[in-house]
C-alpha cells in the first residue's frame, strides 16, 4: 500500500484559516461505510444520529501555549522551539528551528531568561531534548512567553487562543488540538445529555505524530511517535457496559479513536489503565472498539486520512473527500466535519 494512494486534490482556498463564530455552525458530512451513501446536514444535526445508551467519547486533553521564540545565548539568533513531550525531571522532547544551529550543551533563553532551555539530547527531524531552567510554574511561564502552536498551513493569528481549544479541555499536556472536539459546546453537549446518551472523557496527549507527514513510499514503513494516554476505571465500566447493551460507542475524533483502539488491542475489554501509545492504523486494521467516528477533513496523504480510509474504506473516504471538495467544505483544524457511521 503505497503513501501516494491517500493523495487528493484540494484547492489551497478550501484550507479553513480561522473559526467560525459559532462552534456548532459548521457543516457535518455524514457517510454511511457500508452503502458509501453521504448526506449534507449541519453539526448540530449530531444529536440524530446519537441514541439513549450510546456513548460519546470525548478527549479533554487542553493544548499549552507550547511555540516560543528564543534566542541562542551565544549568539543572538532566534530559535524557534516547540514543546512536545514531558520526558521528567524538567527533559522536553522539542522540535526545533533552525534545528542545525542546536547542538549539545546549547543555550537558549526567553522572556529575557524567564525561562532558559538547556539542549541535553539531538535527535534526527528537527528533534533536541532540552533541560528547562526556570523560577515558578512552568505553564504559568508558559502562558506569559508561548503562543499556541497552531498547524503551518495556518497562517491567520489567532484572535482569542481559547478557539484552539474544546470547551471541555482539562489536562494540560498537548501540543495540537484533538480538532474534531472544537465543533461542540456546551448547550449542544447538554441536549446530548438530556437525550440518555453518556458523554465519557478520556486524555490522549497530541504530539509530534501531528506535525510529521508520512515521509516513505510504503505505509506499513511508517513509524509512528508515541502518545501519553488515560481512561479511568468509571469511564471503561461505562464503555463495557455500553458495549453488553448493544449500544454504540462513537469516538470524537481520531485521538479519541487511537486510544479506545489501543486499549482494546491490548486487553480485549476497556480497563482503567494508562501508557503510551504509538499506534498506527491503516487499511486492514480490524476495529475492535468504536462504531462511529466523528472528525473533520484531514490533510493529504497523512495518518489521519489512512485511519479515515481503514473504518469506513478507501473508496468511500476518497469519494467523500471529492465531493466535500466539490461542495466547498472547508478543511483540516477549523474546517468542517464528517460524521462515518
Amino acid at each position: 500500500m503505497k503513501t501516494d494512494d491517500f493523495d487528493f486534490y484540494l484547492p489551497l482556498e478550501l484550507i479553513a484559516q480561522t473559526p467560525l463564530e459559532k462552534r456548532d455552525t459548521s457543516r457535518l458530512l455524514v457517510l454511511d461505510r457500508k452503502t458509501g451513501d453521504i448526506n449534507h446536514r449541519h453539526f448540530t444535526d449530531i444529536i440524530d444520529y446519537l441514541n439513549e445508551g450510546d456513548s460519546l467519547v470525548l478527549n479533554d486533553t487542553k493544548v499549552m501555549p507550547a511555540r516560543l521564540y528564543g534566542v541562542k545565548e551565544e549568539t543572538g539568533a532566534v530559535v524557534e522551539v516547540l514543546l512536545l513531550k514531558d520526558n521528567g525531571d524538567n527533559v522536553w522532547e522539542c522540535l526545533t528551528k533552525p534545528a542545525k544551529r542546536i547542538k549539545e550543551g546549547t543555550v537558549i533563553s526567553f522572556g529575557d531568561g524567564k525561562l532558559k532551555a538547556r539542549c541535553v539530547k539531538v535527535l534526527d527531524e528537527g528533534i533536541r531534548y532540552f533541560k528547562l531552567e526556570y523560577k515558578g510554574i512552568l505553564y504559568e511561564i508558559l502562558d506569559e512567553l508561548g503562543e499556541m502552536p497552531l498547524p503551518p498551513y495556518i497562517h491567520e493569528k489567532l484572535k482569542d487562543k481559547d478557539r484552539y481549544q474544546t470547551v471541555y479541555a482539562k489536562n494540560v499536556g498537548s501540543a495540537a488540538a484533538p480538532t474534531a472536539g472544537l465543533h461542540f459546546t456546551e448547550d449542544l453537549l447538554k441536549k446530548i445529555k438530556d437525550k440518555g446518551v453518556n458523554i465519557v472523557y478520556i486524555t490522549l496527549h497530541v504530539g509530534l505524530g501531528t506535525f510529521r507527514p508520512v515521509n516513505v513510499e510504503d505505509v506499513s514503513k511508517h513509524k509512528m511517535h508515541s502518545e501519553y494516554y488515560i481512561m479511568s476505571e468509571d469511564v471503561a465500566k461505562i464503555l463495557n457496559d455500553t458495549r453488553k447493551n448493544g449500544h454504540k460507542i462513537i469516538a470524537v475524533g481520531t485521538t479519541s479513536t487511537r486510544t479506545l483502539e489501543t486499549i482494546m488491542s491490548l486487553y480485549g475489554e476497556f480497563r482503567g489503565c494508562s501508557g503510551w501509545t504509538d499506534i498506527f492504523i491503516y487499511p486492514g486494521y480490524q476495529f475492535k472498539g468504536i462504531d462511529y467516528l466523528i472528525t473533520n477533513f484531514h490533510l493529504p496523504k497523512s495518518t489521519l486520512v489512512m485511519l479515515v480510509s481503514a473504518l469506513a474504506g478507501k473508496d468511500n473516504i476518497m469519494k467523500a473527500y471529492s465531493e466535500a471538495v466539490k461542495e466547498k467544505y472547508r478543511f483540516f483544524s477549523f474546517g468542517d466535519s464528517m460524521l462515518i457511521k
